[in-house]
């Protein structure tokens, strides 16, 4: 299969779209482009042509899993459930998923701390508060430690979208605006501005970037 042309998406930052000769259009990231070397009039064999397919449709389900959880807290079970409602495998949601866990972006624990100070501060009682635990996916050995840890009702989170630490919180930020993709020197420290802006430590922007495996070194 012939590659019609390659260029950088006007919409999309970081995305890029390749153009191959029956008309189809692969949106896959900057770094997915580099990795496969790819260049307008390549030819491309089967084998080829379909683990490129493979890794643009990995790059849009984690595109579409970090906009999900820029907009809002949710479990690991609800996250993967809203992307197989929008089109993902079982295994792309699962792997999208498994990224978001390891930089930091989503966590059962901290979820769980969230929904039961947000029930508690509405009134609800341990066995209402479980039940909603059940409901929004929340692994139920999380469940005692999360009552345990939950503050005085006067002092509850009232939105759902706001994050128990700082540092849950940067993580967040980062995931929904990088949407996968490494960042360059000039937007990281667009976003590290924007981070500072908002308020939060220089140490917490800092340590946010290392998990991401991209080292700010100056203030």
């Amino acid at each position: 299969m012939r590659i019609e042309r390659v260029q950088a998406s006007a919409h999309k930052k970081g995305r890029v779209l390749v153009f191959l000769e029956d008309g189809a259009c692969l949106k896959i990231t900057e770094q997915e482009a580099l990795d496969f070397g790819l260049r307008t009039g390549d030819d491309l064999d089967g084998r080829r042509l379909e683990q490129l397919k493979k890794a643009a449709s990995v790059s849009n389900v984690k595109a579409t899993a970090a906009d999900l959880i820029g907009k809002r807290a949710m479990s690991r079970r609800d996250l993967e459930r809203k992307l197989q409602e929008k089109g993902a495998s079982q295994a792309e949601a699962r792997y999208a998923a498994e990224w978001l866990e390891a930089i930091g972006a989503i966590n059962d624990a901290d979820y769980a701390a969230i929904l039961v100070r947000h029930c508690a501060g509405l009134g609800y009682g341990p066995a209402r508060i479980r039940e909603k635990l059940r409901e929004k996916g929340v692994p139920r050995e999380l469940w005692d430690e999360a009552l345990e840890r939950a503050e005085d009702p006067a002092e509850a989170i009232d939105a759902l979208d706001q994050a128990p630490d700082s540092a849950w919180q940067i993580d967040r930020f980062l995931a929904a605006k990088l949407r996968g993709r490494a960042p360059e020197e000039a937007e990281k420290r667009r976003l590290t501005s924007a981070l500072l802006r908002r308020g939060f430590a220089w140490g917490d922007v800092r340590e946010a970037w290392s998990r991401l495996g991209a080292e700010i070194l100056e203030e």
